[in-house]
């Protein structure tokens, strides 16, 4: 008989992998299809492992649980422990408050309130999912059955009107902008200036988690409760510290990940002083009701989040492309972005836009103790450095930092640019020197299990064009690539050379042309590579696209290859991935 439990489990504080034992790797899949995380099984909610790698760092054969270390522990004895027991308990009491206060009817509570009972009971048979996953569950629940879609809209707007009124009041004022008792000597202006920021940005972290502020019955805290916290400040601050220097002559792109209404109009001032600072930042709500958690849609009837946004850009499109997000950053210094979900941090269920926001940082900063429990209570490393605080019970502030991972690599645009540069340098030469620019887009990861098949062809071929046409400047992609650079990185840079006006001839990829390429390596081809020819690939397609609109700028170049027409039928490529989305990349 198949043992349910696996016998090796995974070792702590490394990120649970695939291919160690047989029933572990089934116990994994069947704890993710139990979430609705698997990407294979639900592709259009759950990111691919592309995405995923744009955000956590993961060998080929790890996956990534979104929970604490310790919760995923006591899931994998599928026993009702009793810290899983309290964290459902908790789940289904928040629910419950929810329709004893907006469902008046007693036939329509009584069936919400027996729907959620039948699925907290399911989930304590073998507790498998993750409790934020069955708050996601009951919450949708409630929401669907009641008809509503926000019971917490005005709560939040309440919470940033008591904010509010507290920062105009003059107690804040002198809280906030206090001299210090002991100025910090200084050899220069800019370094004094330094200091104050980074002092008014304590201040301002301090006082967004003090929610005596706007729950309850607004009882404002004095300077005497900023001074207790300021006066054990977390050391952790100082890895912080020594980032946002802007003396580095490093100007960050902030991703910042608030937590509660209220504390958020403390988060816009702390944002207003890092824009201050020279930075950018990319502030992330949530997309739809998730209890006191701000939602992207707030500012609707909110007059006093309007205000605090008004010269904010709101970027509502969930799937924009590398190219599009980076033009948003370099002309808004304040972008607001929802992460797509209406849960807890679930880099499974982020939007495109989210995962793509994470990407391009330097700095994620996560806000409230479900953002530190999901980013650094966890042995998953991610891509990029992550900072998190929360309230401590009673006046303390804890703050963690966790360093992106060793082997994470970024190439920021101004490298990705450069390399752009550098190909159009030798296409400018090249026209100088009186030869044609021919470009090359080929199949290179749109067969699967093929990509070094696909390089090693195109390669071949390219060779063999350039001994024909000796008098032609091949560009040949497979050329350029260089290791740590993902689909985005590749179509940026492409865009860049693909847009310069220099190209007079452009090929795209026949299947006379794979054929040949076998032919050239030695080998016959395999029935994978039947048929296949550019239009197989997402890539070439938007490259088509591309050179179909370059076209209409110069009408002298000539593109060569298969129908433009058939290009169309294909899906936009796959999120960080080398092919189409509705493919099986392996």
């Amino acid at each position: 008989m198949i043992q349910e439990v696996p016998s090796v489990l995974p070792v702590p504080g490394q990120a649970p992998r695939y291919g160690v034992d047989p029933i572990l790797d089934a116990w994994l899949l069947h704890f993710m299809t139990e979430n609705n995380l698997e990407h294979s099984i639900d592709p259009e909610k759950n990111a691919s492992p592309e995405q995923l790698r744009f955000m956590v760092a993961l060998a080929p054969d790890q996956i990534y649980v979104p929970c604490t270390d310790a919760m995923f522990g006591h899931l994998l004895t599928e026993q009702a422990d009793p810290l899983v027991v309290a964290e459902y308990d908790a789940r289904l009491a928040r629910i419950d408050g929810l329709i004893d206060a907006f469902v008046p009817d007693d036939y329509t509570r009584r069936k919400i309130r027996t729907l959620c009972q039948l699925k907290y009971r399911q989930a304590l048979v073998k507790p498998t999912l993750i409790p934020s996953r069955l708050g996601k569950r009951l919450n949708t629940i409630f929401l669907t059955q009641s008809g509503l879609d926000d019971p917490y809209r005005e709560r939040r707007r309440a919470a940033n009107r008591r904010a509010f009124a507290f920062i105009q009041s003059e107690t804040f004022r002198g809280m906030l902008h206090a001299c210090p008792t002991d100025l910090p000597g200084c050899g220069s202006i800019p370094e004094l200036r330094h200091v104050l920021d980074l002092l008014e940005l304590k201040r301002l972290f301090a006082m967004s988690v003090m929610p005596e502020v706007w729950e309850g019955d607004g009882a404002c805290p004095g300077p005497e409760a900023l001074d207790a916290v300021m006066e054990s400040f977390p050391p952790e601050f100082s890895r912080l510290e020594t980032m946002l220097d802007p003396r580095r002559g490093a100007r960050l792109k902030i991703l910042y990940l608030i937590d509660t209404a209220g504390g958020v109009m403390f988060d816009l001032l702390a944002v207003r002083t890092l824009l201050r600072m020279g930075h950018r930042v990319m502030l992330a709500f949530k997309e739809g009701f998730y209890f006191e958690a701000p939602t992207i849609w707030d500012t609707d009837g909110d007059p006093i989040l309007d205000t605090a946004l008004a010269d904010a850009h709101f970027l509502t499109d969930q799937r924009i492309t590398k190219n599009e997000l980076l033009q948003v950053i370099r002309e808004n210094p304040l972008t607001v972005i929802s992460d797509g979900t209406r849960e807890r941090l679930n880099l499974y269920r982020v939007s495109v836009t989210f995962a793509r926001a994470w990407k391009e940082a330097d700095l994620v900063v996560a806000k409230g103790e479900r953002n530190h429990r999901r980013l650094i209570l966890t042995s998953h490393q991610f891509t990029r450095d992550v900072a998190a605080f929360y309230r401590l019970p009673g006046d303390g502030l804890r703050f963690d930092f966790k360093p992106r991972a060793p082997g994470a690599v970024s190439f920021t645009e101004a490298e990705i640019t450069a390399k752009a540069e550098e190909i159009i340098l030798g296409m400018r030469q090249a026209k100088t020197a009186g030869r044609s620019v021919m470009f090359y887009s080929a199949i290179i990861g749109s067969v699967p299990g093929q990509t070094k098949v696909a390089i090693e062809l195109v390669t071949a071929f390219v060779a063999y064009l350039r001994r024909k046409l000796p008098g032609v400047y091949i560009i040949n992609p497979a050329e350029h690539f260089e290791e740590g650079m993902d689909a985005d990185d590749l179509m940026f840079m492409w865009e860049k050379v693909q847009r310069s006006g220099l190209i007079d001839v452009w090929r795209f990829q026949t299947h006379f042309d794979i054929e040949k390429s076998f032919e050239l390596i030695g080998r016959k081809a395999p029935p994978v590579w039947a048929g296949k020819d550019a239009t197989f690939s997402t890539g070439c397609t938007k490259e088509m696209r591309i050179a179909l609109s370059m076209q209409q700028r110069h009408r002298e170049m000539q593109i060569i290859g298969p129908d433009p027409e058939k290009f169309f039928r294909r899906r936009e490529y796959g999120v960080g991935r080398f092919c189409d989305a509705g493919i099986d990349c392996g």
